[in-house]
């Protein structure tokens, strides 16, 4: 069913506004526990969600920056998103693929406590947006991005579990790709819908 761009939320609420920038505060705050607790425990999934963190906290401030502008600065700053995402997950999908050489246990107990604060911040995350998840490419990316991170918990906790049954640092490293996979999954979704809103544009100006 086409989108019809021209009535696709934009973002322009004060409640949106207020949204983004409690969403901005999590992320970035969740950042630099998931971080650090990644460089504690040797884990590569909890230092690829951590990155998502920084990334979704870097794009929220970015789109918070566009809302109310033209359509076409609105989805030339969605296309940047859709860009670091595929950046990411080719960073990711890299550091795991040279971690397989020679995969290290990470501390599983880290990783599944910090897994689980990041699901609560994530959730919240989730929840606040939830009313606006099909907006404009601007608005769709950042629902995209608070649903990745979700997922993204979910798998490290999983993975964390495997780790300790197994001894293994495999499962962490298969976690990591599978994360590195929804990062370029979601970079096509919102590439191809700024990319839709922005040839609608030059066809409404001509």
């Amino acid at each position: 069913m086409p989108h019809d761009h021209d009535h696709d939320f934009d973002g322009a609420s004060p409640a949106y506004r207020r949204a983004l920038i409690a969403v901005i505060l999590l992320n970035g705050g969740l950042f630099l526990v998931e971080m650090t607790a990644g460089a504690l425990s040797g884990s590569r999934a909890l230092q690829a969600d951590a990155l998502d963190f920084a990334a979704d906290a870097a794009t929220y401030a970015l789109s918070l920056a566009v809302i109310g502008q033209p359509i076409t600065t609105r989805a030339r700053a969605a296309q940047l998103k859709g860009i670091s995402l595929a950046l990411m997950g080719l960073a990711v999908f890299g550091f795991a693929v040279w971690d397989m050489l020679g995969p290290e246990v990470p501390r599983a107990e880290v990783m599944g406590a910090v897994g689980f604060a990041a699901l609560a911040a994530n959730v919240a995350s989730v929840l606040i947006l939830m009313r606006w998840k099909d907006g404009d490419s601007n608005v769709r990316s950042v629902w995209l991005c608070s649903r990745n991170d979700a997922i993204g918990n979910v798998a490290v906790i999983a993975a964390a579990v495997a780790v300790a049954w197994f001894n293994s640092g495999w499962p962490d490293l298969i976690v990591a790709v599978a994360m590195a996979g929804l990062f370029l999954s979601s970079s096509v979704q919102i590439l191809r819908k700024a990319g839709e809103e922005r040839a609608h544009h030059r066809g409404h100006a001509h």
